[in-house]
């Protein structure tokens, strides 16, 4: 008769099993949004999808930045709002059949999120203890948790690009080339212009030339806009890039940056008014603050505190933007302030609020996604983000000092210990 499984057997089998379970989260995740895709008659909704292929389409007959999509969306045809690179990087997709685009890019998403977890993961943990077979099932768990997760779940829900977008950070993050490092964040910025906020990681790391190439290369996306699509260039630099309202209603509770928190609150569009910059000050004293009390080897802590004052300072940061999110969650559970009072209740909020989807919610409590004035408790409930964020920058800043602090006053009583001995 066959013994009984020795420890390191037995803990292999629970790994396994742990792995198969995680795996199969995951295809059902990935089937449930296929079937949704396919059966439910708004399934191929995926709307920015729409316009990153079909506006595309016009790049080289100088009617990329005139062309809309509204079949989906007759209450705001959608615009064509990244820079002329963006159409240039979609216009090989306009030849394909736009079902077998949609389905590779739900399934290219998922992919990507695979491995935004994983990279996050590494750079918390190592990447050898991010290895180990316990957590590359918790891989593979996160990814399929993370799909349900609002930021994910409208992703998706519009063909959008951001997972994409935080892949390259993460990817530029976890180089240790600065020619790649900067190229991969100044692709993303030719793409969309927000990433380029990714910039301030390495200005933060004083990895200087990484800073230095990443503004070449995003240049380099410039200068090929304007030898590709001259005209449009032209307009999209010249006259709609400081265009928000062109972007999306900016009091709409679907943006969740400062400037729409605001605006909902006060019942108006404040613009870059001095309520907005001096909510910029405080959000880049906190983010600073915040940053500061990171041990200088902690990657992905300096990355969101990046990405949150972007997501913040940005004037639209739809709700679909805060991707980050996810990577924030797993640095509060696994990272260096894991055992801190508050980082499991800060990550349960986040998880909370995301899994929920509290802008989806209150968003069936808007009269129109133009209307900035609202009910004071709807006001306060759209700044569900904002707020989070904000309490986030003051827990590290609180638990990060004490974090420090700890090993210092220990240092100090061996010196004094030693300085009596002698």
């Amino acid at each position: 008769m066959p013994g009984r499984p020795t420890a390191p057997e037995s803990k292999a089998c629970d790994l396994n099993r742990q792995l198969r379970w995680a795996v199969s989260a995951l295809g059902l995740s990935v089937l449930a949004r296929l079937l949704w895709m396919f059966l439910n008659k708004n399934g191929l909704n995926v709307v920015d999808l729409h316009v990153y292929v079909d506006g595309s389409a016009s790049l080289l007959t100088d009617k990329l930045y005139d062309f809309t999509y509204a079949e989906k969306t007759p209450d705001f045809p959608l615009p064509f709002t990244y820079p002329p690179f963006a159409a240039l990087v979609f216009f090989p997709l306009h030849y394909l059949p736009f079902t077998a685009v949609a389905v590779g890019w739900l399934l290219a998403t998922v992919a990507a999120l695979y491995v935004v977890v994983r990279i996050a993961l590494e750079l918390i943990l190592g990447a050898e203890r991010a290895s180990e077979p316990g957590w590359q099932a918790a891989t593979v768990g996160w990814t399929a948790l993370g799909m349900w997760m609002e930021p994910v779940r409208t992703t998706i829900d519009y063909g959008q690009v951001n997972v994409f977008l935080v892949l390259g950070a993460m990817l530029a993050v976890r180089s240790s080339r600065w020619w790649l490092s900067g190229g991969l964040v100044g692709v993303i910025a030719g793409i969309k212009l927000t990433p380029a906020i990714s910039g301030l990681y390495f200005v933060a790391q004083r990895r200087w030339l990484a800073v230095l190439w990443s503004a070449v290369v995003f240049g380099a996306t410039v200068g090929i806009s304007f030898l590709i699509a001259p005209h449009e260039a032209r307009r999209y630099f010249g006259t709609l890039l400081g265009d928000a309202d062109r972007i999306g209603p900016v009091g709409s509770v679907w943006n969740q940056s400062l400037r729409g928190t605001l605006s909902r609150i006060l019942g108006y569009d404040v613009q870059s008014g001095p309520w907005w910059m001096a909510g910029v000050l405080v959000v880049a004293v906190l983010a600073f603050f915040a940053w500061r009390v990171l041990g200088p080897d902690d990657r992905m802590g300096t990355l969101i505190m990046v990405q949150l004052f972007g997501l913040l300072v940005s004037p639209i940061s739809w709700s679909h933007h805060w991707v980050w999110l996810l990577p924030m969650v797993l640095w509060l559970l696994y990272g260096p302030l894991r055992r801190a009072p508050g980082a499991k209740i800060i990550a349960g909020y986040w998880l909370v609020n995301t899994l929920i989807g509290v802008p989806w919610v209150l968003s069936f409590f808007q009269d129109s996604i133009w209307t900035i004035p609202r009910p004071a408790v709807l006001a306060w409930l759209g700044a569900v983000d904002v707020l989070g964020a904000l309490v986030f920058f003051l827990w590290v800043i609180r638990v990060g000092r004490d974090a420090k602090a700890e090993p210092e006053a220990a240092a100090r009583v061996a010196t004094e210990g030693q300085a009596r001995a002698a």
